[in-house]
């Protein structure tokens, strides 16, 4: 069954033209988007041991990002070597981001549609700030269980469901326009023993879990603090891990 929650499509489709504006609306994402990044690297050259200096760490590797919105995340995954595919629920979203990729001159496969549909399974399947977004959790991380490749590596990140993340989030960053007012319901946030419990229900095992905190001085940084965002990696429970 889909996961998909249309009026929360639509409310990010609103934001499609400036979704590449790192001033517009999606500012905290191009924020939060290096920090992302720095801990998909060092989980990809742990757990397959790559060269830590090699710009392509991915190279001979499939990778599927899904909620790609326009791929702000799904762009420096092909740059990082991998043959990635982009999947999100909404069309205007996957419209922007494969005009931004040929103006890039990146081959992404952009795909607009329901991950229940999606076929075949990639090595790193990549999931950032889209189950507290989604109708069923479960069915939801089962879903992404199936695209993941044996031997892969599945990474998440998503709100934690404490007083922090909602005074941070909700009451001070939607609360003065950071982030798009009503893009978050603090009732859908998920805590990492609930998603842990979720990725061991789908038959993956939880081998990371790091915080995203925020300061003053050091702004969206990777932490053991996980109060306020946190992300998870997981791979299949039977085996398939080189660590």
């Amino acid at each position: 069954m889909s996961s998909i929650v249309h009026d929360e499509v639509k409310q990010f489709a609103a934001q499609a033209g400036g979704w590449w504006d790192p001033d517009g609306p999606e500012a905290m994402l191009h924020k939060l988007n290096p920090v992302r990044l720095k801990y998909i690297r060092d989980q990809v050259d742990r757990h397959w041991q790559c060269d830590e200096c090699s710009r392509t760490p991915l190279a001979g590797k499939t990778a599927l990002d899904v909620g790609c919105g326009a791929g702000l995340l799904t762009e420096p995954l092909a740059r990082l070597g991998a043959a990635v595919s982009g999947l999100d629920a909404s069309a205007d979203l996957i419209a922007v981001a494969r005009q931004h990729a040929r103006a890039a001159g990146i081959e992404v496969d952009y795909r607009a549609g329901d991950l229940t549909e999606m076929e075949g399974q990639f090595d790193l399947v990549t999931c950032m700030e889209v189950i507290e977004h989604v109708a069923d959790p479960a069915g939801f991380v089962n879903a992404l269980a199936r695209r993941l490749a044996p031997g892969g590596l599945l990474i998440m990140s998503t709100p934690n469901a404490t007083a922090w993340s909602r005074l941070l989030i909700i009451k001070v960053a939607e609360g003065l326009g950071r982030i798009p007012k009503g893009t978050h319901d603090f009732d859908k946030f998920i805590g990492p023993d609930r998603l842990k419990a979720l990725l061991g229900d789908a038959g993956l095992k939880c081998l990371d879990v790091e915080g995203i905190a925020w300061s003053p001085t050091h702004g969206l940084h990777l932490s053991d603090d996980v109060r306020l965002n946190y992300l998870v990696t997981a791979n299949h429970d039977r085996g398939g891990s080189s660590r």
